[in-house]
């Protein structure tokens, strides 16, 4: 009878929250709605510098917001063909690299001294770093540029990459220094008694292991790189040496009138960074998590 009775008692009611779980596994459609309308506001005026770029100024003036009817290649290859365009993502190309290398060898070899010695001052020394971050380029900019003049490295790539490395060490420093510390002590010991120097076990172990570190803030300088913007407005003053933002700036001041070509242009210049972030986000991700971790 106790059998018969639990059978055929009613099964408790289930709650709501507990419906709409197993009805949506894939979880609340309003969270997805938010996501998805904070993706399209920040894609829209992407998408719409890319598609002006493919009309002309009539299209433009009748109908801003409009599609391109017919779609015009006029402007993308007027841009593709002309030498400025080029010349501009040579300059780029090389400030960027150049300021990537500097910040990874250099922020690599004060972070291997910051986490590995113990030695007087050394948090002070990385309290200094991080004190850095407070700072940015903008505030420095007028003593920044007294120096470079005085240096003599005006409407050069150096005057411009100089300065981006040392401003980008207080943020490579900051992620590095956790991955040298996560290294083993014991494997340091076990380098030295096969016979490996200071400086063999720095090129040859601790490169090695601290590579998604290095692979980040290697990413996160070329893209800051690239991007600058005030640096090279205050040094720069030859078009010969002008950058893809700066160039960027004096394109649609000298062709304002041909909004569409202007247009192309930006579009031309966002997709090198765009692309470049899109292959290497997860490293970037991967990188910082490990540095948060360590």
């Amino acid at each position: 009878m106790t059998a018969i009775a639990a059978a055929t008692a009613p099964t408790p009611p289930r709650t709501r929250r507990r419906d709409r779980t197993e009805k949506l596994p894939w979880g609340n459609p309003s969270v997805y709605f938010i996501a998805l309308i904070v993706i399209a506001l920040m894609l829209a005026p992407v998408f719409y510098i890319i598609i002006g770029g493919f009309r002309s100024n009539s299209q433009i003036t009748v109908d801003p917001s409009g599609m391109p009817d017919p779609w015009n290649l006029e402007n993308y290859l007027s841009v593709l063909t002309g030498s400025t365009f080029w010349t501009e993502v040579l300059n780029s190309t090389i400030a960027a690299l150049a300021t990537t290398a500097g910040v990874v060898l250099m922020g690599l070899m004060a972070s291997y001294v910051i986490a590995r010695y113990q030695f007087r001052g050394r948090g002070v020394l990385y309290a200094l770093f991080a004190a850095g971050l407070m700072f940015p380029i903008t505030v420095a900019i007028t003593p920044l540029y007294i120096v470079v003049r005085n240096l003599g490295l005006m409407n050069s790539l150096a005057g411009v990459i100089l300065p981006q490395i040392a401003f980008a060490l207080p943020t490579t420093i900051i992620i590095l220094v956790p991955f040298l510390r996560a290294i083993p002590d014991e494997i340091q010991e076990a380098a030295f008694i096969d016979g490996l120097g200071r400086l063999g076990f720095f090129w040859r172990m601790v490169l090695r292991l601290s590579l998604p570190g290095v692979i980040t803030v290697g990413i996160l300088a070329f893209i800051g790189s690239w991007n600058s913007y005030l640096l090279p407005l205050f040094i720069l003053n030859n078009e010969a040496t002008y950058t893809l933002p700066l160039g960027v700036q004096a394109f649609s001041s000298q062709y304002s009138v041909d909004t569409a070509k202007v247009l192309a242009f930006t579009s031309l210049s966002m997709i090198p960074a765009l692309v470049f972030f899109s292959l290497f986000e997860r490293r970037i991700v991967g990188g910082l998590t490990g540095a948060v971790k360590g």
